[in-house]
């Protein structure tokens, strides 16, 4: 497994003795297992508040699917794992467009696609293909939507949208990351509309023992940062 011809793959970094790749638009890469993760993309939120009388504009499936794309397409993957809360709700798969279906579609091709049951979604959604589970372990990593309370080594979790602050020449900025000691680690959310929880919220502090870092999402690349060197909300 390698990125396309024109990227630079990113450095490794080890997670529980794996060695895995942090893609910038925010999945998980391990080579070794020609797997590709990613989570919270939260299919039809849009439709979802709209139902409910808070009208928001109507292109975030197709803004997350655009970003699934790139990264399937970067990586070329035998395997791929989104770790929950793929839909926003559990009737969002029957309000996806036939153009949504058809990019779900090229997405799944030619590998195995497998969807952890999430908090939004926790029920399997034959209309959106694939296999589904509540969890599934590889090798040394264990893929699952929650996060345990207790420490999991080699847990590999999402649904706390992780997001770091920092101050740079004045300028507050405030950007997706991953969150890892790199014994376990917890994804940024892929989807357009998903927010983030602030890496030094205890909901996200309390999984790790002790220190532990953000990777920030750029446009190209991942800044590691210790999370203790960023701020609070």
């Amino acid at each position: 497994m390698r990125a396309a011809a024109d990227s630079t793959p990113p450095p490794a970094i080890p997670l529980n003795g794996a060695e895995i790749l942090l893609d910038p638009l925010g999945a998980l890469v391990w080579p070794a297992e020609h797997l590709v993760a990613m989570s919270d993309l939260h299919l039809e939120k849009g439709s979802s508040f709209a139902r409910r009388g808070q009208m928001l504009p109507p292109y975030d499936t197709e803004d997350t699917l655009a970003r699934a794309e790139q990264v399937i397409a970067r990586w070329r993957p035998r395997i791929v794992i989104a770790l929950g809360d793929s839909l926003h709700d559990r009737t969002g798969a029957e309000r996806l467009q036939p153009s949504a279906f058809a990019r779900l579609r090229t997405i799944q091709a030619s590998r195995t696609f497998i969807w952890i049951a999430g908090n939004h979604d926790p029920d399997p959604a034959p209309l959106l293909g694939g296999e589904w589970a509540r969890e599934v372990t590889i090798g040394a990593l264990t893929f699952r939507h929650e996060p345990s309370r207790t420490a999991q080594a080699g847990e590999v979790a999402g649904h706390l949208h992780p997001s770091a602050r920092l101050v740079v020449r004045g300028r507050s900025i405030r950007r997706k990351c991953f969150a890892t000691d790199e014994r376990r680690m917890v994804l940024p959310a892929l989807g357009a509309y998903a927010g983030g929880l602030n890496v030094r919220h205890p909901a996200l502090s309390g999984l790790f023992a002790g220190a532990f870092q953000a990777h920030m999402l750029g446009a190209a690349r991942t800044y590691r940062m210790e999370a203790r060197a960023c701020l609070s909300d």
